[in-house]
């Protein structure tokens, strides 16, 4: 009787694999022949391939096309492999969450307060980056960055707040050197990349030749331009690891059994340490290096990160209690997180908006007025007869009478819901296709 049952039901999965495949195809096409995305894209689901596709060039001057094995820098999705290295070190006892700064750099200021733990969660009150030294220099070395970080003000007291933090990873790139006696590179590879079969993952460097990697863009209104020379020497643990799609996919499915870490040292890194200190789901659903169930989640339990650094922009999203896995990777500032949420929308369910092109439309200023307020955690300003979205640097232009989009973000649209007196009482805000509705506070 089960095998009947199971030979009944083989249609219907296929069908649905089928039919996914057809929407998130379409999806993707949307993506990049309206918002030009560049870059390249895996959909899995119970070990199957929805979509495995590659869109766009790795080298524009070449006319080199993306394939799905080209490799991208991963920005900050590096700092999961960072935390993944720490939980090592920790299983390993060379290293302790409560571990002081001060016992790897001596005389840090506040180094006695500050805990590995709280680089981890982005806690310990370190200000957001220094990339004044890894931009702006060629030569500078490790030693001489941590002393001129050293220098950069706390913008709290250590463990009393949350704040995401670079040079916190970066300090935590050094620790995993000091602690092991190796080179952080050297210590991913034996440690997380050959342990999970990455072949194709590694640690930017400035020297070396790395076959089949994508150059980077950025947008410069209609054109491309190359992303601005960066040391790789001093980027490093909260950037810096390159990969492609399949390999990610192999470090998620080694991330669930215990060939990289035990089942305790993942309970660990996956629970939400910073919920005393609100964020509206952001880096208050924090653990060591990936977020858990952050506000995007489609109201299924999420595992992820994102990464973004001019022009580069990656998305790693896991969904393990169903199974499904994606990464978006782009090399021209496409907004893989926002594509990234409006793919796992089509796989469960959600109706999903294909990308279109966006026209203005004149409309009477006199009336923009009404549209002004809060709605939920966004607020829509009204100056000078312009509509802006929280800051003047993203004007909303209208494309009929009650729905806008953003003049620097394609995949944002805002619908206003106008009752029969014709009042203003909430907002349909669609983001990566996806449609939320954004009560008005009074």
């Amino acid at each position: 009787m089960k095998i009947i049952t199971l030979i009944l039901l083989l249609p219907i999965v296929s069908w649905c694999q089928k039919n996914n495949f057809q929407e998130i195809e379409k999806y993707m096409d949307a993506q990049n022949q309206v918002n030009k995305f560049g870059g390249t894209v895996i959909v899995m689901k119970n070990d199957t391939v929805i979509l495995k596709k590659a869109y766009g060039y790795a080298d524009l001057e070449w006319n080199v096309k993306n394939t799905f094995d080209t490799k991208f820098v991963l920005a900050s999705i590096s700092k999961h492999f960072t935390a993944i290295a720490i939980m090592q070190l920790v299983e390993k006892k060379q290293l302790s969450f409560n571990d002081k700064l001060n016992k790897f750099f001596p005389n840090y200021p506040q180094g006695e307060k500050v805990t590995i733990h709280m680089l981890l969660t982005h806690t310990a009150g370190l200000p957001l980056d220094f990339e004044d030294l890894y931009l702006d220099s060629t030569i500078i070395t490790k030693d001489s960055a941590i002393a001129n970080i050293k220098n950069k003000p706390y913008l709290f007291n250590p463990g009393t707040n949350c704040k995401y933090s670079n040079i916190g990873y970066f300090l935590l790139s050094q620790i995993i050197e000091k602690a092991s006696g190796q080179t952080y590179e050297v210590f991913l590879k034996q440690n997380i990349f050959d342990k999970a079969k990455m072949k194709d993952t590694g640690v930017c460097n400035n020297d070396s030749i790395i076959g089949k990697k994508a150059k980077i863009y950025y947008r410069n209104g209609n054109n491309y331009v190359h992303n601005p020379y960066i040391n790789w020497n001093l980027n490093t643990g909260l950037d810096g690891i390159y990969s492609t799609i399949d390999d990610l996919y192999k470090l998620d499915r080694a991330f669930y059994g215990e060939t990289l870490l035990s089942n305790l040292s993942k309970s660990i890194m996956t629970t939400q340490y910073n919920k005393i200190y609100p964020d509206n789901g952001f880096i208050d659903s924090y653990g060591y290096g990936i977020f858990i169930n952050p506000y995007y989640n489609h109201n299924h339990y999420l595992l992820t990160h994102s990464g973004g650094f001019i022009g580069t922009m990656t998305t790693y999203d896991s969904y393990p209690k169903d199974n499904i896995f994606i990464a978006v990777l782009s090399n021209n500032e496409s907004e893989s997180h926002m594509i990234s949420y409006g793919l796992a929308g089509i796989l469960f369910g959600i109706p999903v908006e294909l990308p279109y092109l966006h026209k203005e439309i004149f409309i009477n200023k006199n009336t923009l007025s009404k549209f002004a307020g809060k709605y939920g955690n966004l607020e829509v300003i009204n100056k000078d007869n312009k509509l802006y979205l929280n800051t003047e640097d993203n004007e909303l232009l209208a494309e009929s009478s009650t729905k806008f989009f953003s003049n620097n973000k394609n995949d944002r649209t805002f619908e206003f819901i106008i009752d029969k007196k014709g009042i203003v009482k909430s907002m349909i805000l669609t983001k990566g296709g996806v449609k939320e509705i954004k009560i008005r506070k009074t």
